[in-house]
């Protein structure tokens, strides 16, 4: 890994220039790939809105990630609604364009902020668990399809997180506490809190107007 990547004093991998330029030509690749595989019968100024919205959202979801209301000591925080933006492409676009978005957000959040010691653990800490929220793709359709979405794709990326915890983290767990228990406990504060505040505002009226005519106009032909 050396290369794209060099060992740390605390057992960590820090990523090279080589690194930093493969995952942001990545990045690029896996939004563009997902707002542009459409359908062969839709216009080509749908693949065009989709990268411009996409790219909207993910901006979104990356400015806000900075904008914490509490950060816990090991790592995750409480933001300002950055999962809603990103849960948001899915439900724009549904399954394959939210997961491929969600991914590149993963993508994007470890160019930014990495912290790895071994590819499992990145790719279970940022691929997986920001491309979980991709799930809400799932319910595009579907009637209160937004809500739906964000509960899925919160719950997807706190399994993610959890596995995470357990697996690789599990040994800061508490003297004397289950090592499972202490990474639900630890993951399950900010991610849930998160999304609780995030459903509230969601749900009040003149937002959920807002947001209704915000997908009309993000898949209008």
């Amino acid at each position: 890994m050396s290369l794209f990547a060099t060992l740390t004093e605390d057992g960590s991998y820090a990523l090279t220039g080589a690194g930093y330029t493969v995952l942001v030509l990545i990045m690029l690749a896996v939004l563009i790939l997902g707002c542009y595989l459409t359908k062969a019968d839709q216009k080509a100024k749908t693949g065009t809105r989709r990268l411009v919205f996409s790219g909207m959202a993910i901006a979104l979801a990356f400015v806000t990630s900075f904008i914490k209301l509490l950060h816990l000591p090991m790592g995750g925080s409480i933001t300002l609604f950055s999962m809603f933006f990103i849960t948001l492409i899915g439900y724009w676009y549904g399954l394959r364009t939210g997961l491929m978005a969600a991914v590149a957000y993963g993508l994007l959040q470890l160019i930014v902020d990495p912290y790895i010691i071994s590819v499992p653990q990145m790719l279970t800490d940022y691929i997986f668990a920001f491309g979980a929220l991709g799930l809400s793709g799932i319910f595009s359709n579907a009637k209160h399809g937004l809500l739906k979405g964000y509960i899925v794709g919160v719950i997807g990326r706190f399994i993610f997180a959890f596995l995470s915890g357990y697996i690789f983290f599990g040994m800061y767990a508490p003297e004397g506490m289950n090592p499972a228990v202490y990474s639900a406990s630890y993951n399950g504060i900010y991610i849930f809190t998160e999304a609780i505040i995030t459903i509230i505002v969601m749900l009040l009226p003149p937002v959920a107007k807002a947001l209704g005519k915000i997908k009309t106009l993000a898949t209008q032909q």
